[in-house]
């Protein structure tokens, strides 16, 4: 009983110095919440994360660290500051990044630029896979009805290829030291990205439903954090464009994708040498002499996510059908008997109910395709308006000796790195335009006759940020008009899609045809981009190469020889690494 009534006093005794440390406890995790504080102001007439018009503020409280007990965070704070207050969306990281520093600061040291990277990027990966579970319901109970067929194709299809891009912007930038090539691929990754939003955006632009505010406003949440993502990358890891040894060296003593490397020797082969029936795996024939009689059955019987070549010759003959290759069917080569033999033709086109993205002839997502000696065409005609013949959104393409038909938006230069070498592009209205890193190289531009009251315009290029490593390079190409296209119809070499428009002509052939101002703005009374664009020419030729009349744009340059380094093959497309042991005729640098 005495035993009991002396436990009974010791736990009276010691209430007050319990509550003391409840209190205390309570008090250091309101304080630890509290350390960091934001202020912002916004011009209410700016909308672009890149305006000059918005601006943060951030502190720390010393207060927050006086304690000799709780952890002193404020060396990763002002880390995670000097990060977020130069990026587009500086309160989104700061929110992202603050709920990382208890771990961070067991795992790593306050400036470890890459461990808030992958913090961003995980964030991203979240994000997102909530609006894959968005996407999901889309289609359900007209939660989105469609304007246009193939919006909630065009978003899911996409926002899957986003998905996979920021997992291996993940992986590429996982190991230390993060190299050139790996920095270069992420960014590739991320750019793509931020790509496949406006695309996605722009398909939903017609639709309605419950939905749509909902699914708009979890996009525009989710690329926030891929903005971000890109934005670190870029400024805290810079790409030094300077020649040195490590991209000096031969494709097989660099880091490239297993299922680039594995196949190299089969892919020359193939490539350099003249058609061989025992090389092909598989023969697409209208007559039915071959494996199938249409290319999408061809295309549907491959193995999903195969690192090996899948060769496909597909014969002599015109095949109208829509073919699709899914970001799933990797390394598939199609090789014709030539443009006027083998044809692939469509008529999709916006005017008939169909998003852009979705009109495309042939829309190409898988990594690793080849494509030679085949003509693509839409012949929806110039009175349809948007109709794509040639759709690529996908990495390490390239195309050799192909032909793409059609009037406006011929070819869909969507996202990721791409090259063209000795093709034939013809149209009329932005016929070459997305928003890729891509080379054109001895390659045959030629605008076409628009409807009456129209302009032409070669491209129009649609990178949205300065941050985004894309763009159009012309090398070596010869820049013409057929002859039915009137010298009373303007014509020019681009307008900017987006802010960040990036394109330039090197060494081309430029015929009478193009107009003294050579570039236009995107419409009569928008000056969209012109200070922001990146438009470049440089030693180019023909009577409609003098740049004595060109635009006086602050974004408008003529070039140097350096200034040309960073659009070659090398450097632009890391074209040293795909495309150095292939057969396709390629020059890496300008000459």
């Amino acid at each position: 009983m005495a035993s009991s009534t002396n436990n009974i006093l010791k736990l009276l005794l010691l209430l007050p110095a319990l509550s003391l440390s409840r209190t205390w406890a309570l008090d250091s995790s309101q304080s630890s919440s509290s350390c960091y504080s934001s202020s912002s102001s916004s011009s209410s007439s700016s909308s672009s994360p890149y305006s000059s018009s918005s601006s943060s503020s951030y502190s720390y409280s010393s207060s927050c660290s006086t304690s000799t007990t709780s952890p002193d965070y404020s060396e990763y704070f002002a880390y995670i500051e000097s990060i977020c207050k130069t990026i587009p969306y500086p309160e989104v990281c700061l929110d992202a990044l603050k709920d990382s520093i208890d771990e961070a600061s067991t795992a790593t040291s306050p400036n470890n630029t890459a461990y808030y990277l992958h913090y961003t990027l995980k964030t991203a990966i979240n994000e997102s896979r909530k609006l894959s579970t968005l996407l999901s319901k889309a289609g359900i109970s007209n939660n989105i009805i469609e304007k246009q067929r193939g919006t909630i194709q065009d978003c899911t299809e996409l926002h899957q290829i986003t998905l996979s891009s920021l997992q291996r912007s993940v992986s590429r930038t996982n190991d230390v030291p993060i190299t050139k090539r790996k920095l270069a691929d992420a960014s590739t990754y991320l750019s793509a990205a931020l790509t496949n939003k406006i695309t996605c955006l722009e398909s939903l632009d017609s639709a309605s439903g419950p939905l749509k505010p909902t699914l708009l406003k979890s996009i525009h949440d989710t690329f926030k954090h891929v903005s971000n993502s890109l934005s670190i990358l870029s400024s805290q890891f810079p790409q030094n464009n300077s020649q040195d040894g490590q991209n000096n060296r031969h494709l097989m003593d660099v880091d490239v994708p297993t299922w680039v490397s594995k196949k190299l020797d089969s892919r020359t082969r193939i490539l350099e040498s003249e058609y061989d029936p025992s090389k092909v795996l598989l023969t697409v024939a209208t007559d039915g002499t071959g494996n199938f009689t249409t290319i999408t059955d061809a295309i549907n019987f491959v193995p999903n996510n195969s690192d090996d070549k899948t060769i496909i010759h597909v014969k002599q003959g015109v095949y109208e059908e829509n073919v699709v290759i899914p970001s799933y069917k990797r390394n598939i080569f199609l090789r014709g008997d030539g443009t006027d033999a083998t044809i692939i033709t469509g008529n999709r086109s916006v005017v008939d109910g169909w998003t852009t993205y979705n009109s495309a002839t042939l829309a190409v997502s898988g990594n690793g395709f080849l494509a030679r000696d085949i003509r693509i065409e839409n012949k929806a005609g110039e009175e349809k308006h948007q109709a794509v013949a040639l759709r690529v959104n996908a990495d390490f393409v390239a195309l050799y000796k192909c032909s793409i038909i059609g009037y406006e938006n011929t070819l869909y230069v969507h996202s990721f790195r791409q090259f063209y070498r000795e093709c034939e592009i013809r149209g009329t209205i932005d016929f070459i335009f997305g928003n890729a890193a891509v080379v054109f190289q001895s390659c045959d531009i030629v605008s076409r006759m628009p409807m009456s009251g129209q302009f032409t315009v070669i491209t129009a290029q649609s990178r949205n940020s300065p941050d985004e490593s894309t763009g159009i390079s012309f090398q070596n190409c010869s820049i013409s008009a057929e002859e039915d296209l009137s010298s009373s119809v303007k014509s020019y070499l681009g307008r900017p899609w987006r802010m960040y428009s990036r394109t330039v002509y090197l060494l081309s052939y430029i015929d009478n045809f193009i107009d003294p101002a050579g570039w236009t703005q995107w419409s009569n009374d928008d000056n969209q981009g012109l200070d922001t664009l990146y438009y470049g020419e440089y030693a180019n030729e023909g009577p409609g190469s003098s740049i004595d009349d060109r635009v006086t744009w602050s974004g408008y340059h003529i070039m140097d020889f350096l200034d040309t380094l960073n659009f070659t093959v090398f450097q632009f497309i890391s074209g040293v690494e795909w495309l150095e042991n292939s057969p396709i005729p390629c020059e890496f640098w300008v000459n």
